[in-house]
């Protein structure tokens, strides 16, 4: 058997196989609500065969929101926007879904990407935001304000009720965007928290909001529900996050009783030198994956199966996550089964496509027309 195509369990989660589907934001909600391209998005991806679905990062109070587009689940009608996607890919699709909870921090009121993804300052349209310190992400953006007691309490509130409304609506796992410059990433990273209160400082400071937060979720939902957390291993600027301080978040993280980590990187400063290429983040899931117990998701310019399938082998990540490969090919799973000798599952409605010379790709099907 592949081990891409074996079954792996994240928590109580059990999944078919070791490929997921990454969180992309779509930036095409109403006022945070769910709307029809929601549903045409992600019913493709659900048929995808891959194992598990993240939704993009959904927002978990408005001021959160990257954009004025981004998806949202800070009330029941954002809830019940959502659902009927749900209830359309569950009766059509085997595949678990995962929702990508965040807090955009200092990063939020912008652009879209495709109308340019600048800061928009509140004179302008936007609106306020916050973050650990009153730091803007690049000079000359809006300054956010630096959030106090209440201010992170709100944040919290936030996350934990968009968590009971994820396990509600019968998502399968709730992910916490921990990465990419967002909220709790910019709790974490020195460059972007200068803070000289209880949450500044050293890394126990800064790793305590970031931990409240994921321990309030823990708490909001089921013990059988699956909660992990997605993060940026390094900011790849000097002096900032790394990989070294993401192993004592990691550890933190599956004490409170973390069931997964997804391992990325970047986002914090637009100072990042990052050397992109092919795998380029799979180290530090490696070493995350060394330093803990917990599943690790590695993910960053995988495109190919057989380069897949290697980082299982070397033990190198337990899961591989595609995001912009897996829009250009909708059907990867598909063929890297086909290419390494695997089954996949598919709907019965798509049997007929499965090439001659792969009898078995789609395990046991039958056919028949008149």
């Amino acid at each position: 058997m592949s081990l891409l195509f074996s079954p792996i369990s994240l928590g109580p989660l059990q999944l078919e196989n070791r490929i997921a589907i990454a969180p992309m934001c779509q930036y095409s909600a109403d006022e945070g609500l769910a709307t029809d391209w929601h549903m045409i998005h992600l019913g493709h991806l659900a048929l995808s065969g891959a194992a598990i679905l993240f939704l993009e990062a959904t927002a978990v109070t408005p001021e959160g929101r990257i954009s004025a587009r981004d998806l949202g689940l800070w009330s029941d009608d954002h809830a019940a926007a959502l659902a009927p996607v749900l209830k359309a890919i569950r009766r059509h699709s085997p595949i678990k879904l995962a929702i990508q909870l965040g807090h955009a921090g200092r990063k939020a009121s912008s652009a879209v990407p495709w109308e340019g993804g600048a800061n928009i300052a509140p004179g302008d349209g936007g609106w306020q935001t916050v973050s650990a310190s009153a730091l803007p992400h690049a000079d000359g953006e809006a300054a956010p304000l630096a959030l106090d007691a209440a201010g992170m309490q709100h944040v919290i509130d936030g996350f934990v009720d968009s968590a009971r409304r994820s396990h509600a609506l019968g998502f399968d796992a709730i992910e916490l965007h921990s990465a990419h410059g967002y909220l709790l990433h910019q709790f974490l990273s020195p460059l972007s928290n200068q803070r000289s209160d209880e949450y500044g400082g050293s890394l126990e400071n800064r790793m305590r909001f970031p931990l409240e937060v994921f321990k309030a979720v823990r708490a909001a939902v089921p013990a059988e529900m699956t909660v992990g957390v997605r993060i940026s291993a390094t900011d790849w600027v000097i002096g900032g996050w790394d990989v070294e301080q993401s192993v004592r978040y990691a550890q933190a993280l599956e004490l409170a009783g973390c069931h997964f980590m997804h391992v990325s990187s970047g986002g914090v400063s637009p100072l990042q030198k990052i050397p992109v290429g092919p795998g380029y983040q799979i180290e530090f899931a490696e070493r995350i994956k060394r330093e803990t117990g917990m599943p690790i998701i590695g993910v960053g310019m995988i495109t190919e199966a057989e380069q897949a399938q290697g980082i299982l082998e070397q033990g190198q990540a337990d899961m591989v996550a595609l995001a912009r490969a897996m829009l250009f090919d909708p059907r990867w799973p598909w063929h890297a089964a086909a290419e390494l000798g695997a089954q996949v599952q598919a709907p019965p409605q798509y049997w007929r496509s499965q090439p001659r010379e792969y009898k078995d790709l789609f395990g046991a099907t039958r056919l028949g027309q008149r």
